[in-house]
């Protein structure tokens, strides 16, 4: 009876443990170093340049928009040519209409004059005076500037968001994998304790049957665990663009810590702060601008041009010429092209107003979708760990009749399987209130900042 005893005792130190989650990442295969790493450590790794698929690919746009400013202003800045020619020709003057002879001389103008060099040397020049609808042109591009610096930003926060999500579920599938190893390890100890008992007469074959169908029950939701966890460390380390190869350990605490804001005020900040907002509505601005410059096109424009160099048949007998001047252009009619073109326009600006309306409306929906899910998470915390502790006292309880013979292991049996699923129930409240933290924080906006 001296191991019974012992498995008692063994059985007792489970259970005072039972809630308490390992630091250690459950079957750390073939020796790779654990990387540890905190929810900060994650998302930094993520808005690295080297980080996130999604935000080289926004830095990309960025500078995609800028090269399109920069054709943009083009139209509105001098433009310079430099032409050196020296060529050898013949003229057909006769196709010219040029044609006639010499009545004194008795003699015809010759029709073919040549060959002759021609040598010309010569820079060129024009400047963009008035032109109103390339300056809407130009303003249409760096407001597109903008729109992708906003989604830049916009990015970053649905990556911080996306990188918590991701830490949060292995976070999660972490957990369970410990409460499962222990529900394994008491499940082993029970059939220590079933195996005891009938060896000492005071036990029963149906007993030791019954212990090791829990044991293998167990030990199939382990293996369960484990692979859930091993899927969710793989998402995480692809959201942060770590090698897939690599293993991670999950080092956070998530505590309980209620959040204190109005549903005003953050309707208020989400308006003020969110990059997708913020893009869309430059994208309006957009819009709208590029409405403007098809509109102008019916301006004239103004134009200065020029040029000046030297021309002769030979180099050493070339002389400077020159020619400057103005030229407005009118536009008269161009067959409609203007006019359905400007009709596109207004249609897109239309549209670009209506999607920020949408979204405005959008982010409202969002964040009080995440009020809602936070109070049903307090609430949820609350009757869970109510939930653990009774279910815990009830397994104290089985084990103390059962190791006085009063009971039968299907006792234990039955409270073990509540404690689990009150255990369970827990850990998906903890993830639950985190994830509605970080959905505030992301409908605010504010994802980056949270994890700070």
């Amino acid at each position: 009876m001296r191991r019974t005893g012992k498995i008692i005792i063994r059985m007792g130190l489970l259970l005072t443990t039972w809630s308490v989650v390992a630091a250690q990442a459950p079957g750390d295969r073939a020796g790779r170093p654990l990387i540890p790493l905190t929810l900060k450590q994650a998302v930094d790794m993520a808005l690295a340049p080297d980080g996130n698929i999604r935000l080289r690919l926004a830095a990309d746009a960025v500078q995609i928009a800028e090269s399109r400013a920069s054709q943009a202003r083009s139209g509105l800045l001098p433009n310079f040519d430099a032409t050196l020619v020296q060529q050898n020709l013949t003229r057909n003057l006769a196709a010219l209409g040029i044609g006639f002879s010499v009545p004194l001389l008795g003699s015809m103008f010759p029709d073919v004059v040549g060959p002759f060099n021609v040598f010309d040397a010569r820079t060129t020049g024009s400047q963009t005076v008035f032109d109103l609808s390339a300056i809407r042109r130009f303003g249409a591009a760096r407001s597109g500037v903008d729109t992708a610096e906003s989604e830049e930003q916009s990015a970053q926060d649905i990556v911080a968001g996306e990188v918590t999500r991701h830490y949060l579920t292995a976070w999660q599938a972490r957990s369970r994998v410990e409460t499962v190893r222990a529900s394994v390890d008491l499940a082993t100890a029970l059939l220590d304790l079933a195996e005891d008992q009938k060896r000492a007469g005071t036990g029963t074959g149906i007993e030791v049957t019954r212990a090791r169908v829990q044991l293998a029950n167990e030990r199939q939701r382990l293996l369960v665990a484990q692979n859930q966890y091993r899927a969710a460390e793989l998402r995480l380390l692809k959201a942060i663009g770590l090698k897939l190869t690599d293993r991670v350990e999950i080092t956070e605490l998530f505590t309980h810590e209620p959040v204190n804001i109005d549903l005003n005020q953050a309707v208020a900040k989400a308006l003020e702060t969110r990059a997708d907002l913020k893009a869309q509505r430059q994208r309006e601005q957009t819009a709208r601008l590029s409405h403007s410059a098809v509109k102008w096109e019916r301006l004239p424009s103004l134009v200065a041009f020029g040029d000046y160099g030297t021309i002769g048949s030979a180099i050493d007998s070339a002389v400077p010429t020159r020619t400057y001047g103005v030229m407005m252009r009118l536009p008269i009619f161009d067959g409609g092209r203007r006019d359905a073109r400007r009709a596109e326009a207004r249609i897109q600006m239309d549209q670009e107003r209506t999607k920020t309306a949408d979204l405005e409306a959008q982010i409202e929906m969002e964040l009080r979708i995440a009020f809602d899910n936070l109070e049903s998470a307090d609430e949820q915390i609350r009757v869970s760990a109510e939930g653990v502790e009774l279910a815990q006292g009830e397994l104290a309880q089985a084990r103390r009749r059962y190791q006085a013979g009063v009971t039968t292991s299907l006792e234990v049996t039955d409270a073990q399987t509540r404690l689990e699923r009150a255990q369970d129930n827990q850990i998906a409240a903890m993830f639950n209130f985190q994830v509605a933290k970080t959905d505030l924080a992301l409908a605010m906006g504010l994802s980056r900042e949270a994890v700070k």
